[in-house]
């Protein structure tokens, strides 16, 4: 049973990692893109997920999820990528942007973790293939959760502030004021069940329509 978990956090640990961090990265791209520098000047428009690390957030939780669901479920953050809306050219509007790049970048990853799935099923059976089938159907799901988590509607989450930029502007500012409860809410629908009863489907879906566009059957 252990040597199992060992096995799948360390098949995990490549697909998490950029999930988690180059979701980041994304924001600060986009953010520099419509006039924000502040991620650009303090290092964090970078590829490399080690800028983006969180000791606690994109290793030991996601580890300790890992063995005590038994390898079912996952979930982690990196260090937030810092923007800062007021300094984009057009912040209500841009805030769009910069919010759904986040989520962008995670359906671009589960796209080519399928590509990667679909290579190790066409590859002849070697000691790689089974890893990377591993890695790539990990890497598609783990990026299906983050991808429909952070477009829920509920700031701080991508989703929020993409409904605070749609929004007019009377009910954008008052919807943008719950951000300070949006994490003891998000907790609050994580442990009656609600987080999942939402989003177990909207995963389930995204994973079955990437997986079939490359004949995942």
């Amino acid at each position: 049973m252990l040597e199992s978990l060992i096995q799948t956090i360390a098949v995990a640990a490549l697909p998490v990692i950029f999930a988690i961090t180059l979701h980041e990265a994304a924001h600060g791209y986009a953010a520099r893109h419509f006039g924000d520098p502040t991620a650009w000047q303090q290092g964090r428009i970078s590829l490399n997920p080690i800028r983006h690390i969180d000791l606690v957030g994109t290793i030991i939780i996601p580890a300790a999820i890992l063995l005590f669901s038994g390898g079912s479920f996952l979930f982690g953050y990196a260090k937030p990528v810092p923007v800062d809306f007021s300094r984009l050219r057009n912040p209500k509007r841009d805030m769009l942007w910069v919010a759904a790049a986040g989520p962008g970048a995670n359906l671009f990853m589960a796209f080519c973790w399928a590509l990667v799935l679909k290579l190790a099923w066409l590859m002849p059976g070697n000691d790689f293939t089974v890893p990377l089938s591993e890695m790539g159907k990990i890497g598609i799901m783990v990026n299906c959760v983050l991808m429909v988590l952070n477009l829920l509607p509920l700031p701080p989450l991508d989703g929020g502030r993409i409904a605070v930029s749609l929004l007019p502007h009377r009910l954008a500012w008052k919807f943008a004021s719950i951000e300070r409860w949006g994490f003891p809410i998000l907790l609050l629908l994580l442990f009656t069940g609600v987080l999942g009863a939402v989003m177990n489907p909207l995963v389930l879906f995204s994973a079955r329509a990437i997986e079939s566009i490359f004949g995942l059957y």
